[in-house]
């Protein structure tokens, strides 16, 4: 009869070293999952780079922008959609590119205002697990794999921004923009949040904050807040006009062997 091993003890699950994630598809996702290979790192880096060229030779020439946030979710029966589309409207009026995140809701009611008032409309789009689709509002679109990157061209080229209601994104994009102006890292931009009722919360917040010091009645101040568009666009044309003279200075050329 053959002797009788015995079978090894279970690990002990406090003493285990715990799984591995699974890995992602999703660029964003693999970049934070915490220090990986040299190589791999390099890799990534390098593409990193390649989608910022590749977002700025895409924007060169889009002209004087003002970007507009807001969320994806409304519909188009909704009337914070019909008061984008209003605002999309007035700013390609003012002879202003409007540029958006790209998707459905908010963004494609301002792209769709500036379109449908002969203005231009351009995208930065995103690519998400649940896919999210460029609007059909776009005389241009690009598409990005890493939302910084895409934060940075939505701010890159514009004279102001116009926030609609919106969610969990467009609150970062929002504290973004807020954050670069209060910190000189960008000029002083002029800052629209639209739809009164639906800020009113915040701004709340935002008073509390400048009661504790967090933050200075002239961080406070710098936000207009109006429901009308067309006091909106006129507080943008105003500044841009008056402080930034409506152009990026010396417009640039395009280059025939750059195939631009």
């Amino acid at each position: 009869m053959d002797p009788v091993v015995p079978s090894a003890p279970p690990p002990d699950p406090a003493t285990a070293p715990p799984p591995e994630p699974p890995r992602s598809r999703d660029p964003e996702v693999e970049l934070l999952r915490g220090p990986q290979s040299r190589f791999s790192e390099l890799v990534r880096a390098v593409r990193i780079c390649f989608e910022f060229v590749r977002g700025f030779r895409a924007l060169h020439f889009v002209g004087p922008c003002v970007t507009v946030f807001g969320s994806a979710r409304f519909r188009e029966d909704h009337p914070w959609y019909a008061l984008g589309r209003q605002v999309g409207a007035r700013l390609a009026d003012a002879g202003f590119t409007v540029m958006t995140g790209g998707g459905p809701g908010i963004m494609e009611a301002a792209n769709r205002g500036a379109k449908e008032a002969g203005g231009r409309s351009v995208g930065c789009n995103i690519l998400l697990p649940q896919e999210q689709d460029a609007n059909r509002y776009l005389d241009q679109v690009v598409t990005f794999r890493h939302f910084y990157v895409r934060k940075v061209m939505l701010a890159k080229y514009s004279y102001a921004f116009v926030v609609l209601p919106g969610g969990f994104g467009t609150l970062d994009e929002l504290f973004e923009i807020a954050t670069l102006i209060q910190t000189d890292k960008v000029a002083d931009f002029p800052v629209v949040l639209m739809g009164r009722s639906y800020w009113a919360p915040l701004l709340r917040f935002f008073d509390d904050m400048v009661r504790e010091g967090t933050i200075s009645p002239q961080d406070r101040d710098r936000l207009l807040v109006t429901d009308d568009p067309a006091v909106a666009v006129a507080r943008v044309r105003e500044v841009a006009l008056s402080d930034f003279g409506l152009t990026y200075g010396k417009r640039p050329k395009r280059k025939w062997f750059l195939g631009e």
